[in-house]
């Protein structure tokens, strides 16, 4: 690693995340680093409050029918942690992702823990021209491979909206809106705000042609975790980005369809929309923008 280049996680990460902080591009964001989502505003509970039942699973990687976690939500990872492909034709909802626990017995080396044990790549925050900050991968990424989180402040519905409308057109709005659809009228929403909070995550750009995908993956708790893995394989030096709106092009391995999100980060102030600079042939020439939060 070159001496200019120093660990933006201040060592909350076991790998390094690297970036130049004299760059003359861009203005670097001041806001405070950390791996997890944290409390904020309007958020009912503490996304760090273990609220989930646990495992009795012994051995050190928890096994099909053996393991009541994954007797009740299904096995969402391969032996080498990867995510599982599904099969977007398959009628019916798949399982959802939930992870072992602080209360499972089962230990660290258990290939059902992925998101918790955060970023293993190494990944490097870099000046990306007229886009600003961005992200690349200094190594090679075989799909399926867990990435990181987009980590932030979780907040209400009311602060989200707040937020949103206080802001100038000339500012960059980080709020990730994400729903999932848990049952028949039934809607779940998650508000996730890593401007003054967060951590690798705020710095990946929007593509309409990405090469990551989201999934709320729950590990301790109900609030979920905004878990992004790769949907084909990434090039060492690629930039790394994914669809604000949440969506996916080439699904490969594809999202649990129960948890295909109408996610947004809502881009863009409340005196319109701004320009998609990501490049793609199929670019939509807008960044999305969830009007929802608005009304």
């Amino acid at each position: 690693m070159n001496p200019p280049y120093v660990d933006l996680s201040n060592g909350f990460e076991d790998v390094m995340i690297s970036f130049e902080p004299d760059s003359n591009e861009h203005t670097f964001p001041a806001f405070q680093y950390s791996p997890v989502n944290v409390r904020g505003p309007g958020c009912p509970v503490d996304p760090s409050e273990v609220t989930l039942p646990g495992c009795s699973c012994l051995s050190h990687s928890c096994v099909g029918e053996s393991c009541s976690c994954l007797r009740s939500h299904g096995q969402a990872y391969a032996s080498d942690r990867s995510l599982l492909s599904t099969n977007e034709s398959d009628a019916g909802p798949c399982t959802p992702v939930f992870e072992c626990n602080a209360l499972c017995a089962c230990g660290d080396a258990c290939s059902n823990r992925v998101v918790q044990r955060g970023p293993r790549l190494r990944l490097q925050v870099f000046s990306a021209g007229g886009r600003g900050w961005g992200v690349r991968t200094l190594q090679p990424i075989p799909p399926g491979t867990f990435v990181c989180e987009y980590a932030g402040e979780v907040i209400g519905f009311e602060e989200a909206r707040r937020r949103q409308l206080a802001q100038r057109s000339e500012e960059n709005n980080y709020i990730m809106a994400v729903r999932e659809h848990a049952g028949p009228g039934s809607v779940t929403q998650t508000f996730v705000d890593p401007a003054a909070v967060g951590n690798v995550g705020r710095f990946l750009n929007h593509s309409c042609s990405p090469n990551l995908f989201m999934v709320p993956v729950r590990v301790h708790s109900w609030v979920p975790r905004l878990a992004l893995f790769a949907g084909r394989h990434v090039d060492a030096e690629e930039e790394l980005t994914f669809d604000y709106s949440g969506g996916y092009r080439n699904q490969t391995p594809g999202r649990p369809r129960w948890a295909q999100t109408d996610a947004a980060a809502l881009a863009g102030g409340t005196l319109g929309r701004k320009a998609c600079r990501c490049g793609a042939d199929n670019c939509a020439k807008f960044l999305p923008l969830d009007l929802s939060i608005l009304n």
